[in-house]
Formats: structure tokens, C-alpha cells, sequence
């Protein structure tokens, strides 16, 4: 094990993840901004949703690669802890896939049956798969996003692997965006809404950080675990 490739892979991971979700978000616009999408005519919108879909594949992939790159390093504070970390991670990425599959099956319908069905009927499977895409967002990249903070950030903390401010900003903001997401599945408010982009925030600058860090810096020379790798 090489602490500082390790560092660095895990950083760049967490990098992508930023690089890959936030266009895919702009991509996919069109499909949850119109409710009458799946009736359009032509493919004008087609390549664009399909690139979405693709980051949003690049983005469950780095999601696994953060995990997968860091356990190594961190399983020797608290393999426990470490793997609930990996689970979590995994967890996060098939979330995000069956979201890319929900909005894929859209375009599919949008292709092969306009014009051949029931517009109504039509309609309506694609507010059903738009629904079960918006879920998935709130359930992985909410849901799981605040337990990943609280597990890796629980870690390294403890670990010292990186300065605790960057860890101090996932054990504030997982709390944080746990409650909000909890909020929104009982229909306190709505899951794009004012509070909501508050209570990302800290995780979201926790995740920047952290990747930010490892990437430029990697881990403290001074973690005591780094003493017996």
C-alpha cells in the first residue's frame, strides 16, 4: 500500500463526482422539466439527456471508486466502520443507476411509441418514470450521501488522516441533510426547495474538501495509523 497514490485515487474519485453530477443535472433538464416530454417530437433533446445519463453512469462508477480506494487506509482505524463505508457507497451507485435506467426507458418510449399510443397513456408512464428517477436522487445522492459523510467522516476524524475541519464539515452537515431528506419523504416541504439546498451545502463542501485535499495534498504524514502501513 502506497499512502500517497492511495490518497491521490481516492481524491480524484471524489473530484469526478463533482465534475460528473452537476452537468448531468443540467442534461437531463428537459426530461423532468416537462411533464409532456415523452410526447415531443424529434431527437433534438435526445443526445443531450443521453450525455446526462452517461455522467450520471460515470458519476455511481467514482462513487464505488471513492470507497473502493480509500478502504484500504481506513480499515485500519475501523474495518467496521471502513466497510459500512463501502456498502453505503455501493448502495449509492445502484440508487443512481436505476435513476439513469428510469429517464433511459423515457427515451426509449419517446422514440419508438410517438405517435403509435395513447398520448394520455403515454403521458403518464412518463411521469411515473420521471417519479421513480426523482426517488432515486432523493435516496442516493440525499439519503446515502449523509450516512457516507457521518462513516467516512466519523473515520477521519478519528484517523487523523486529514485536518478536522474537512471531516468536521460531513459529522455537521450529515445530520443536517439526513433530517432534511427525512423531511421531504413525509412532505414537510419539497425535495428542490430553499431548505433542502441549505442542508447540502455542508455535505457538498465536505466531499469538495476532502477531494480537493487528497488530491493536492494526500494523507497527514503525522496519522498515527499511517505508522503501521
Amino acid at each position: 500500500m502506497n499512502p500517497r497514490k492511495t490518497a491521490l485515487l481516492g481524491g480524484v474519485f471524489y473530484l469526478i463526482t463533482f465534475a460528473a453530477s452537476f452537468p448531468a443535472l443540467f442534461l437531463i433538464g428537459p426530461v423532468l422539466d416537462d411533464p409532456r416530454y415523452i410526447v415531443g417530437a424529434g431527437n433534438d433533446t435526445a443526445a443531450r439527456v443521453t450525455l446526462g445519463c452517461l455522467l450520471d453512469i460515470v458519476n455511481a462508477l467514482a462513487c464505488v471508486g471513492t470507497a473502493v480506494a480509500l478502504f484500504p487506509v481506513v480499515r485500519r482505524q475501523d474495518e467496521t466502520t471502513a466497510l459500512g463505508f463501502v456498502t453505503s457507497r455501493l448502495l449509492e451507485a445502484g440508487t443512481i443507476m436505476i435513476g439513469v435506467v428510469s429517464l433511459l426507458a423515457v427515451l426509449t418510449l419517446r422514440r419508438d411509441l410517438h405517435g403509435t399510443a395513447d398520448t394520455e397513456a403515454l403521458v403518464d408512464t412518463g411521469r411515473a418514470l420521471v417519479a421513480v428517477r426523482d426517488w432515486t436522487f432523493l435516496l442516493g445522492p440525499s439519503l446515502m450521501a449523509s450516512l457516507n459523510a457521518l462513516l467516512l467522516g466519523s473515520l477521519m476524524w478519528r484517523s487523523r488522516l486529514v485536518p478536522r475541519v474537512i471531516p468536521a464539515m460531513g459529522l455537521v452537515g450529515g445530520p443536517l441533510l439526513l433530517a432534511a431528506t427525512v423531511a421531504v419523504m413525509f412532505g414537510a416541504f419539497d425535495q428542490v426547495s430553499p431548505i433542502t439546498a441549505v442542508a447540502t451545502l455542508p455535505v457538498a463542501a465536505w466531499e469538495l474538501s476532502v477531494g480537493v485535499y487528497l488530491t493536492v495534498k494526500g494523507f497527514r504524514p503525522s496519522a498515527p495509523i499511517l505508522a503501521t502501513a
